[in-house]
């Protein structure tokens, strides 16, 4: 009820300042125990993914909280898990504003952020500060000015400084908003990419004395033949998940002013897209890779149609724009068979 008479104020200001304001409010409102005004406690609705024991299935997704500074507040909400991130090796300020708009006619979103974050250092320090203890995934990528053919060194890089930290470690390769970063996908800087990346997990592992699964997270824009060639790699080099999926560039089916933009488009345009995705990767890999659906969720039947398709656990973002943060908790109930819910 609260979210519903604020967004108004909200849809006022620019996105990029009232995703500031809403993330600060809801600080102040977690340290003040006052979160319940926001969303009522989700039920657990445990699930075993990847070696990790989640309490509920629904999570939130990268790109919300990028240097990890409302982790606390955004656990308040009930997600069963966070992914914060994505964050490079050294600081960026991303691509020049303004770079994030709203589609209220299609519930929709189009960003070109550009992997703005303070760097991994602060991140690491901010998870460190934060009192969350439940699953946290990080999300890292390549500084703008890496090359390609020296990108496994930035993702390697920011693996070793999360490690001690992250519950898993997503190498996002497929934002459309740092140039060539999708060329990542590519079978021979996939393969390069990913097999530097497990083989500094496991020497990591021996000296944390704890393995922290992988996962990857692509593009809906990618063919079969791609997604094949990718599911291929995943199982061979031991990655634990594939997230999907991330922002789309296709405007097909979205004939709006706003949606000329350029950038990643998420939100309910996406919903079909990712979830066809999610299908093939699940037909593609064996069970014991995990699949994350996102895109476009902003219901349970949403969330169920992902998990039908072959998810284990699923995310969300920009329905939070819309709806607000009940969202998770009205989702979790509603993936919950009957007696179920505690």
């Amino acid at each position: 009820m609260l979210y519903r008479a604020v967004r108004p104020l909200l849809f006022a200001l620019d996105p990029e300042t009232a995703h500031g304001l809403s993330l600060k409010s809801l600080d102040v409102l977690a340290r003040l125990g006052a979160a319940s005004l926001l969303a009522s406690p989700a039920p657990r609705l445990p699930v075993r993914v990847m070696g990790l024991d989640f309490p509920n299935p629904v999570g939130l997704a990268a790109g919300l909280d990028k240097n990890g500074e409302h982790i606390d507040g955004l656990a308040a909400l009930g997600f069963g898990f966070l992914e914060i991130g994505a964050v490079t090796p050294r600081p960026q300020p991303g691509n020049p504003k303004p770079r994030l708009f709203r589609v209220p006619e299609a519930e929709a979103l189009i960003n070109r952020l550009g992997f703005n974050n303070d760097g991994v250092d602060a991140l690491a320090e901010n998870v460190r500060r934060s009192h969350y203890r439940g699953i946290l995934g990080v999300n890292v990528g390549k500084n703008f000015d890496t090359p390609n053919e020296r990108a496994a060194e930035d993702y390697v890089a920011c693996l070793r400084k999360v490690y001690p930290r992250a519950s898993f470690v997503t190498a996002n390769v497929s934002s459309p908003n740092t140039t060539d970063l999708r060329a990542l996908q590519d079978p021979g800087h996939f393969d390069e990419l990913i097999a530097a990346l497990a083989t500094e997990r496991d020497a990591l592992a021996k000296r944390y004395g704890n393995r922290v699964p992988l996962a990857v997270k692509i593009a809906p824009d990618i063919d079969d033949a791609g997604i094949e060639a990718i599911a291929d790699r995943v199982a061979a080099r031991g990655i634990d998940a594939v997230i999907a999926t991330n922002t789309t560039v296709s405007r097909e089916g979205v004939g709006l002013p706003a949606s000329r933009e350029q950038g990643g488009l998420s939100g309910a345009p996406l919903k079909a897209l990712a979830t066809a995705v999610v299908a093939k990767l699940r037909r593609a890999l064996p069970a014991s890779v995990a699949i994350i659906g996102v895109g476009g969720i902003a219901s349970a039947s949403d969330a169920r149609e992902k998990l039908d398709a072959g998810a284990n656990l699923v995310q969300l973002y920009t329905a939070l724009v819309y709806r607000g943060p009940s969202l998770v908790g009205e989702i979790v109930r509603g993936l919950a068979p009957p007696g179920r819910v505690r």
